[in-house]
């Protein structure tokens, strides 16, 4: 069934599949693997291959028998534009969305090309938030251009891990940028100038601005506890977000 989420932009996870492949700098330390390790030895249904690509066709129906509008956040335990997930299946995914107008569905990737593809002649359901990752200049900013194809209601950015200075941002018919740094053990650091240059654009261009985390460090550019003011940025909290209600 769907899990209650610690994220904080979510409400819930929908995971109709698990497992993924590395493909850029930002998946580096992947949470969703290190998760998927101990939830293999843990012997939880569909990790039975620990973090390799796997469809769940079972789970498809999940938000189907929920009546309460959530927010959900569609495969946080994989890519659902991976090369490996057949487009037949992208559509039976898509087909649930539609057939749940009361939920709100994020789905993100990093397989921007691919998504771009997919939705070139048809655009997703209104209820469903599409989304790329962008961590960096090389392989993250690129992806923007593949996200403005879509003819989504809403397209965001998960800025998350951020891993250096993104410069000036061509933020074009964007409509919700979330930022966040990388933690865990070996998290690397994430600058306080990164990201209030980030929120200085969204700022001025009228986007919705999430501040996440700071994660494994802080503003200080030290290791930090993790309860140490880890949502603070400039002295509070950034929690903005698309409307929900035109869907409930």
């Amino acid at each position: 069934m769907a899990q209650t989420s610690r994220i904080e932009w979510t409400e819930a996870t929908w995971n109709p599949t698990v497992g993924c492949t590395k493909i850029s700098p930002g998946c580096k330390h992947c949470y969703a693997e290190a998760m998927a390790k101990r939830l293999q030895a843990m012997g939880t249904p569909g990790y039975e291959n620990g973090f390799k690509l796997v469809v769940l066709p079972d789970r498809l129906n999940e938000p189907l028998r929920r009546k309460k509008p959530t927010v959900y956040f569609v495969n946080s335990m994989s890519d659902l534009f991976h090369k490996n997930v057949p487009d037949g299946y992208i559509d039976q995914v898509f087909n649930v969305i539609s057939r749940c107008p009361h939920h709100t569905f994020q789905v993100l990737t990093k397989r921007a090309e691919r998504l771009a593809t997919y939705f070139r002649h048809s655009p997703p359901p209104e209820n469903a938030w599409i989304g790329v990752s962008v961590e960096d200049r090389k392989y993250g900013l690129p992806r923007i251009d593949a996200l403005r194809q879509v003819d989504a209601h809403v397209r965001f950015l998960s800025v998350e891990p951020l891993l250096e200075d993104l410069g000036e941002i061509d933020l074009t018919d964007i409509h919700w940028v979330i930022v966040g740094g990388e933690s865990g053990p070996k998290a690397r650091p994430m600058k306080l100038a990164w990201v209030e240059d980030i929120q200085r654009q969204c700022q001025q261009q009228g986007i919705q601005f999430f501040f996440k985390q700071w994660g494994g460090w802080g503003a200080d550019g030290k290791r930090r506890s993790k309860k140490a003011n880890g949502r603070l940025l400039d002295g509070r909290t950034w929690d903005q977000m698309p409307e929900l209600a035109v869907y409930r």
